[in-house]
C-alpha cells in the first residue's frame, strides 16, 4: 500500500493516476474539505474509465499537521509520496508556509521513521536551490541556497522543509527528493501554474523575458515513480524539461489557443510600480494581491537549471515543453 498527500493537487493527482494504472493500492491522505471531483476530473483526461480507477482511491481524512492522524494514516503503509504544499509568494502567508511545508514535512518524516516505511518521495521546488556562482549560469543539485540572498518566503519553506528530510535520512530514512521547474498540466486553471494558461486565455497584454524552468507534469509523476522503484536512495534530482523565456511561454500558450498572444514587453520599471498597485488594491479595496514584489521581480530573473542528473541515473527523456503546452490545452474549458 502506498500513501500519497497532497493528492487532490496538480502533481497528487497525476501521481495517484498513474499509481493506479499501474495497479498498485493507494491510499490519498485529504483534509475534510477537499474537494476529490479535481482528481475524477483529472483522471477523466487520460481515460474513460476515470470512474472506476477514481473508486480504486483509499480516501484517508488527515492532516500532515495533525501526527497522530499521519500515525493511523501510515498503518500497512510501505511507500510514501509526499506531495501536500502550499504554493504562494505573498507576505501574509509566511506563518501559513512555516506550517504546511516546514512542521508539515517534519511531521510526516517523523511518523514515517517510526512506522519504518520501505522509501520516501518528497515533491520539493527549484525554488530550494540557489543562484550559480559568478561566472556560471545554470543551477544543478550542489548550488547551494543562501539567506542572504533575496529570497521568497515560500523558497525558505521549501529549503527548510528539505531539511527535515536531509535530517530523516540521518536517523535511517530512506528517501529521494525531486525538485521540479515549473510545472504545466491540465487541471485547476485558476490555481498555481495552471493559471499561466487561464491568464493568457483571458487576454495577457504584457511580458517579460525572464528566463527560467518548466517541466510536464506527467514527467514529474512517471521520474517520482521510476525513482521509488529503483535502488537509488538520498539523492536529489532536479526534473526540468527546458529553460524558457516567459516571453515564449506565454506567447507559445496563445498561439496554441489562436488568439493573439502579449505584444507589451513589461520592463523592471514597469512591474515594479504594478506590484506596488497591486498591494494598494488589496489595502484599500480588500482585493488579493495576485501580482507581488517576488513574482515581479522573479519574472526578470534568467535562470537556466541542469537537468543531467536525472537523465543519466534512469535514462530520462522529458516531453517538450512546446508538446506540453498543446497537450494541456487539448484540456482548456472552452
Amino acid at each position: 500500500m502506498i500513501l500519497v498527500t497532497g493528492g487532490t493537487g496538480l502533481v497528487g493527482s497525476h501521481l495517484i493516476f498513474d499509481l493506479l494504472s499501474k495497479g498498485k493500492k493507494v491510499r490519498a491522505l485529504k483534509r475534510q474539505s477537499s474537494n476529490t471531483e479535481l482528481v475524477r476530473n483529472t483522471f477523466a483526461y487520460y481515460t474513460k474509465n476515470a470512474n472506476e480507477l477514481f473508486e480504486r482511491i483509499e480516501w484517508f481524512d488527515g492532516d500532515v499537521l495533525d501526527p497522530l492522524s499521519l500515525e493511523d494514516a501510515l498503518k500497512d503503509i510501505k511507500e510514501v509520496y509526499h506531495c501536500a504544499a502550499l504554493v504562494s509568494f505573498k507576505k501574509n502567508d509566511f506563518k501559513k508556509l512555516q506550517d504546511i511545508n516546514v512542521l508539515g514535512t517534519r511531521n510526516i518524516v517523523n511518523e514515517c521513521l517510526e512506522a519504518k516505511i520501505r522509501k520516501f518521495c518528497m515533491v520539493s521546488s527549484i525554488a530550494s536551490l540557489g543562484s550559480p556562482e559568478e561566472g556560471e549560469n545554470t543551477v544543478n543539485e550542489q548550488t547551494p541556497w543562501t539567506p542572504e540572498e533575496k529570497r521568497s518566503s515560500y523558497s525558505s519553506s521549501k529549503f527548510n522543509s528539505e531539511l527535515e528530510v536531509w535530517r530523516g535520512i540521518e536517523e535511517g530514512l530512506n528517501a529521494v527528493i525531486v525538485n521540479p521547474s515549473i510545472i504545466l498540466g491540465p487541471g485547476q486553471w485558476e490555481k498555481g501554474s495552471s493559471q499561466l494558461f487561464s491568464s493568457v486565455a483571458k487576454g495577457l497584454n504584457y511580458y517579460t523575458k525572464g528566463v527560467t524552468g518548466y517541466v510536464d507534469v506527467r514527467d514529474v509523476s512517471r521520474a517520482m515513480i521510476e525513482l521509488m522503484d529503483s535502488e537509488i536512495k538520498n539523492e536529489r534530482f532536479i526534473l526540468n524539461s527546458e529553460d524558457c523565456s516567459f516571453e515564449f511561454i506565454l506567447k507559445s500558450i496563445a498561439k496554441a489557443l489562436n488568439i493573439p498572444g502579449p505584444k507589451k514587453y513589461a520592463s523592471k520599471k514597469m512591474t515594479e510600480i504594478a506590484w506596488r498597485l497591486a498591494y494598494l488594491k488589496k489595502i484599500f479595496l480588500f482585493q488579493q494581491d495576485s501580482f507581488t514584489k517576488e513574482t515581479a521581480r522573479a519574472s526578470h530573473n534568467v535562470k537556466h537549471y541542469y537537468n543531467r542528473k536525472i537523465t543519466e541515473a534512469l535514462g530520462f527523456e522529458f516531453i517538450s515543453i512546446k508538446k506540453s503546452i498543446e497537450d494541456t490545452l487539448k484540456h482548456y474549458p472552452q
